[in-house]
């Protein structure tokens, strides 16, 4: 495990993790975390990666974790520049042109994957608990408490910090400006950013995404269940898209939307890593026989 410094393309300093693969390499993989969630949360999927022969590289997000500046109040930046800037720069990091690539996405790391510039360099991605953010995809209990925290709550602590300081609620780390008014205004639409006449462009992003993905979210994620998953992944237009529906153990197991990454999710990494092995398989190219037959 070392501790790596990132310099993103505007020139913005980023704390990372990498673990190194146990034994032969079989892949590179970059976790992309959630909003508002520090590496080290996913620390124990890391090490479990590396162990099954996977060089991972967490990462935290400028404005979070270690990647955070002496105060956010007044630090400038937009939600998008995790995706543009900050994941990008990982994708550069871990592409050493012959090992493949493959992308673990948590909630706004399946967001991300749409945004980055240099997308086509990832061999195949699993994301898990991905949706659109509105509150109308929600349990009606959830969608309740959502709708006062964006309504009241959190305007009122933003207002008063300078930034979206939800540590307060015990909810996540503290967040910039930018994301929190981002991420406001896009949970407001069903289909997230893509219902924003300001962010037209992104359906063309997201369009230029053509390697496999799954998305997998847990029928008792109250954030991102999985009609908000289908709403948002349909900007995903031309990927060739698998979706799996996650249920709990014993209904003691709750999964959630943090649920994904904790210590009991071990079979759900494992079933992943599996799918990544295969993928590389089934597109391995085929060879000539001496008979001009392929196998």
């Amino acid at each position: 495990m070392d501790q790596v410094n990132l310099t993103t393309s505007d020139g913005f300093r980023l704390a990372a993790t990498r673990y190194c693969a146990q034994g032969t390499p079989k892949g590179n993989l970059i976790m992309a975390g959630a909003t508002g969630v520090q590496q080290r949360f996913y620390r124990r999927f890391a090490q479990h990666a590396s162990a099954r022969g996977f060089n991972v590289l967490t990462i935290d997000y400028r404005g979070v974790g270690e990647s955070r500046p002496k105060t956010l109040k007044g630090f400038e930046m937009s939600y998008l520049d995790w995706g543009y800037q900050d994941l990008a720069v990982a994708v550069e990091f871990m592409d050493d042109g012959h090992t493949p690539l493959f992308w673990v996405g948590h909630s706004f790391g399946g967001h991300a994957l749409g945004l980055l510039p240099n997308h086509d360099r990832i061999t195949a991605a699993y994301c898990f608990g991905t949706g659109a953010g509105w509150a109308g995809w929600m349990p009606r209990l959830e969608a309740l408490k959502v709708r006062l925290l964006w309504t009241w709550v959190l305007p009122l602590i933003v207002a008063c910090k300078g930034y979206m300081a939800w540590s307060i609620l015990g909810m996540g780390d503290d967040l910039p400006l930018g994301v929190y008014k981002d991420w406001k205004r896009w949970c407001a639409h069903p289909h997230y950013f893509f219902d924003d006449p300001a962010m037209a462009h992104v359906a063309d992003l997201y369009a230029e995404v053509r390697l496999p993905v799954v998305f997998a979210n847990a029928i008792d994620d109250p954030w991102a269940p999985p009609v908000s998953r289908d709403a948002f992944i349909k900007g995903y237009r031309n990927a060739p898209v698998l979706t799996r529906d996650l249920a709990p153990d014993s209904p003691q197991q709750a999964i959630g939307h943090m649920g994904y990454f904790r210590a009991s999710a071990t079979r759900a990494w494992d079933e992943m890593l599996d799918w990544f092995s295969a993928s590389l398989e089934s597109a391995a190219p085929r060879h000539r026989n001496g008979t001009g037959d392929y196998r």
